[in-house]
């Protein structure tokens, strides 16, 4: 009887724990990833000064890092909101194209940006798809459509994100029939893809008949 009541206690304090853990983590991740990107010019200012950088902690390093990025991520997105800021993002993208491999990498995640924040004409952006076997599926964000050139028929490519982490995933190409449209916003497909399925709309949309 003890046994099953610490078994029980336990159990439920895991499942307390465990949306803060992934909470955690998530965060963690972001947090980190954006601190990584100030922290060398951080390190450059501080080694100017031998004696003021083996006394400043590493967790004020990690604060200025990550107020510096965030900093510089405002000042991008304030610019881009004015004519001249505009032109001059324009005029740094030109550059960019004229470098064979990063316009390629640059261009290439521009455009996916661009098309996850706007929602694409004549078909819904969050789909359901087949995945990685008839009977189960997976939640999609649909990029683009092309058409396939022997049969015309329609096809999709979709990014297909992975669980917890949504920053990596599968791309897969699917003819336009096979794709089960949704009525979810981008919110809460992530939600429900970060979330493990937890927190995720009450109704689930019938796939379409088989062609």
């Amino acid at each position: 009887m003890a046994s099953l009541r610490i078994k029980r206690y336990l159990f439920t304090g895991l499942l307390t724990v465990l949306p803060l853990w992934v909470t955690w983590l998530v965060f963690s991740f972001v947090l980190s990833l954006l601190a990584g990107i100030g922290a060398p010019l951080v390190e450059l200012v501080l080694s100017i000064d031998t004696t003021a950088a083996a006394r400043t902690p590493s967790w004020v390093v990690f604060l200025l890092a990550l107020a510096l990025t965030l900093g510089v991520l405002y000042a991008v997105g304030f610019l881009a909101n004015r004519v001249l800021g505009a032109r001059m993002l324009s005029g740094f993208d030109g550059l960019l194209a004229r470098i064979p491999v990063v316009h390629t990498i640059y261009g290439g995640t521009k455009k996916l940006m661009a098309v996850l924040q706007n929602k694409p004409s004549g078909v819904q952006r969050v789909v359901l798809v087949e995945f990685p076997r008839p009977g189960m599926k997976v939640v999609g964000f649909v990029t683009r459509t092309m058409i396939e050139d022997d049969t015309g028929r329609e096809m999709a490519a979709v990014f297909i994100p992975t669980t917890p982490n949504p920053t990596g995933g599968y791309l897969e190409i699917v003819p336009l029939e096979e794709l089960t449209p949704t009525d979810w916003t981008m919110d809460q497909a992530m939600a429900f893809i970060i979330s493990g399925g937890a927190v995720a709309p009450d109704s689930l949309p019938a796939s379409r008949p088989a062609p």
